[in-house]
C-alpha cells in the first residue's frame, strides 16, 4: 500500500482467499484492505495516538439518513455527552480533495451537527470548524487535541 502523510503505525494484516485484510480496532474485526480503508485506519490511529481521542468515543462506517437517502460516514468522534465532536471523510489517495468532498461532509453535518470536520485522502488533510450561526466553516491548520470538558 501507498505511503501516506501520517506518522508510521503498525497494523495487523491477514490474507484469506487472495485478499488482504486489515484489523479495525474500532469495529474489532478484519476488513478488506482497500485504498480508502488504508486511509481510514491511519486516520483512526492518528486521532487516538496523536490527538488523544479515546477509542470509546470513535465510531467507524455507520449509516445515516440524509433527505431520505442512506449514506455512510467514515469516522465520527463523539463528545462524552453523545453529541458529535468531529466528522472525518476519507478518500482513497488517488482521489483529489475538491469542493464536492467538502460539500459531501457538510451535507452529512446538516444531520450530525459536528463542531469539526476533517477531509483526507491520506496525502492531504483539511480541517474545518463549524460556525453554525453564520452557516459556514472556517479552515484550521489542525484539529484540536482531545480534552475532557470540565
Amino acid at each position: 500500500m501507498q505511503q501516506l502523510n501520517f506518522p508510521t503505525y503498525s497494523f495487523r494484516f491477514k490474507n484469506s482467499e487472495n485478499k488482504v485484510s486489515i484489523f479495525d480496532a474500532i469495529r474489532k474485526k478484519f476488513v478488506i484492505l482497500q485504498p480508502e480503508e488504508w486511509v481510514r485506519q491511519h486516520c483512526v490511529l492518528y486521532l487516538m495516538e496523536e490527538k488523544n481521542y479515546p477509542k470509546s468515543l470513535i465510531n467507524v462506517e455507520k449509516e445515516l439518513i440524509i433527505n431520505d437517502l442512506k449514506k455512510r460516514y467514515d469516522i465520527v468522534v463523539f463528545n462524552p455527552d453523545g453529541s458529535i465532536h468531529l466528522i472525518v471523510e476519507c478518500k482513497a489517495p488517488k482521489i483529489p480533495i475538491k469542493q464536492n468532498t467538502f460539500d459531501q461532509v457538510a451535507r452529512y453535518n446538516l444531520a450530525l451537527n459536528a463542531t469539526y470536520l476533517m477531509v483526507t485522502n491520506g496525502l492531504h488533510h483539511y480541517y474545518c470548524q463549524m460556525d453554525f450561526d453564520a452557516e459556514r466553516y472556517h479552515f484550521l491548520k489542525d484539529i484540536p487535541e482531545y480534552k475532557l470538558e470540565k
